[in-house]
C-alpha cells in the first residue's frame, strides 16, 4: 500500500440515510486516510440498498485510487462515489462506497 494511502477497520456501526430514507447500515467500514487529510469512511455495497443509487456517467481519476464511478439517490446527483476496480495499494476499498455531504452517515 502506498504510505500516501491508509485503510484501516472503521470501529462501530454505522448507519447511512438521506433524510430519512436509510440506505443502510453497517458494522464493516473502512476508514481511508489520504495524505493529511480527513478520514473518508468507505462501506461496503452488500450492506447497502443498491437499488436507491442510479449509476451516473461521471468518472474522475485519482492517482493513489485510480477511477471512481458515481451513483446518484432521487434528484441526488453524483453524492456516491465508488473505485469499482482501484489501483493496487487500495484495494480494501472495492466494493464499497464513500458519500458526500448530502448523505447521512452516523455511528450508531
Amino acid at each position: 500500500m502506498s504510505d500516501h494511502i491508509q485503510i484501516l477497520p472503521a470501529p462501530g456501526r454505522y448507519r447511512v440515510r438521506l433524510g430519512e430514507t436509510v440506505i443502510g447500515e453497517t458494522g464493516a467500514a473502512l476508514n481511508l486516510v489520504e495524505g493529511g487529510g480527513r478520514p473518508v469512511l468507505y462501506v461496503p455495497r452488500t450492506d447497502m440498498q443498491m437499488d436507491l443509487l442510479q449509476p451516473t456517467d461521471r468518472h474522475t481519476t485519482c492517482p493513489w485510487k485510480g477511477q471512481a464511478s458515481y451513483f446518484s439517490i432521487g434528484t441526488n446527483a453524483n453524492v456516491v462515489w465508488s473505485y469499482e476496480t482501484p489501483i493496487a495499494g487500495s484495494t480494501p476499498i472495492a466494493g464499497h462506497l464513500a458519500f458526500y455531504p448530502a448523505i447521512t452517515v452516523e455511528q450508531v
